[in-house]
């Protein structure tokens, strides 16, 4: 190699190195300054607890359940013969918000087709209460009978109504349902359940702490209530329980404005499976938690029994003729 085609290359190699540096400089300063990540601490109650407290709502446009071509919508909200004169508001869920609190096709979320996995003789058991609703008040629901909208069934969405207050104490978390203005106080102190001797409609909540999240074993149920009694559960509504009925709720607080819900529904004698519901919970420190009178000047119950009764008086009537 020639003294003047080396001190050539050595030019063209600094050239080529200098460009190179030039480039990885413009590409260094043009790309974006990333941020730290930021991370979210979940605040404690003075005893330790994690901090669950303050009104949160389940506002949601997402269905219960994935509809399916065999269902009666209307049906299930008590509209009987078409006419819109029902035992309940729309048949599905309307929400009147601007909330999109969920990205899922339904609420429930396993089996992953969406479907509650419901026994036969349990839907013909739904069916004939509701075709058989003004027949008797024993054929309503506890919500329409102003006794409990059930648990869990009372944290499903309703459309309206749907405020909770979460409050802790040593030992306790509690629960202030605003659709009929239900408080149900959850020990999180290690004490075991009641006996097998003692049945509720909603059952016997025990509580515990796993990590941030609160786990809620609930059993001890009657045979008298239902799994979920709001119209916008679809076809779920009116299902009976049996005091076979175990439920785990689970609370989550992810960030400062958001707990994610999720509850195990497991019913041997009238699921041939467990299913899941999953959903958030959004906080809302201005919603105001307003008092759900649900028997003071509620006609509902007294209204649709007499007006089974004028059906058949109209129907001996039209014999007698």
């Amino acid at each position: 190699m020639t003294r003047g085609r080396g001190l050539r290359l050595l030019a063209l190699a600094a050239v080529i190195t200098a460009t190179a540096l030039v480039a990885a400089a413009g590409q260094q300063q043009s790309a974006p300054v990333s941020e730290p990540a930021r991370t979210w601490t979940s605040p404690r109650t003075p005893d330790g607890q994690p901090d669950l407290q303050g009104i949160w709502t389940n506002y949601t446009s997402t269905p219960f359940e994935v509809p399916d071509k065999n269902d009666n919508p209307e049906f299930y909200a008590g509209d009987l013969d078409g006419t819109g004169r029902g035992t309940g508001p729309s048949a599905f869920l309307t929400d009147t918000t601007d909330r999109q609190l969920t990205k899922a096709t339904s609420l429930v979320v396993d089996p992953p087709n969406g479907r509650v996995p419901i026994m036969p003789w349990a839907e013909e058991r739904r069916n004939y209460k509701l075709a058989h609703i003004q027949d008797d008040w024993v054929n309503f629901t506890p919500w329409e009978r102003c006794i409990t909208r059930g648990v869990p069934g009372g944290i499903f969405p309703a459309g309206y109504g749907s405020g909770y207050q979460i409050l802790q104490g040593p030992g306790y978390v509690a629960i202030v349902y605003e659709m009929i203005h239900e408080a149900r106080i959850i020990p999180v102190d290690g004490r075991p359940h009641l006996g097998e001797s003692f049945r509720s409609w909603n059952g016997d909540s025990r509580g515990r702490w796993d990590g941030n999240t609160l786990v809620v074993d609930i059993t001890g149920y009657n045979d008298k209530g239902s799994v979920a009694t709001n119209v916008a559960t679809q076809r779920v509504r009116a299902i009976p329980q049996s005091e076979a009925l175990h439920v785990v709720e689970r609370y989550t607080r992810v960030d400062e404005n958001t707990i994610n819900y999720e509850v195990v529904i497991e019913d041997p004698k009238v699921f041939t499976a467990p299913w899941k519901v999953a959903m958030p919970l959004h906080r809302e420190p201005d919603y105001q938690l307003f008092e759900y009178a649900c028997h003071e000047g509620n006609r509902a119950v007294p209204n649709t029994l007499s007006g089974g009764r004028a059906r058949d008086r109209a129907a001996r009537g039209s014999a007698s003729q």
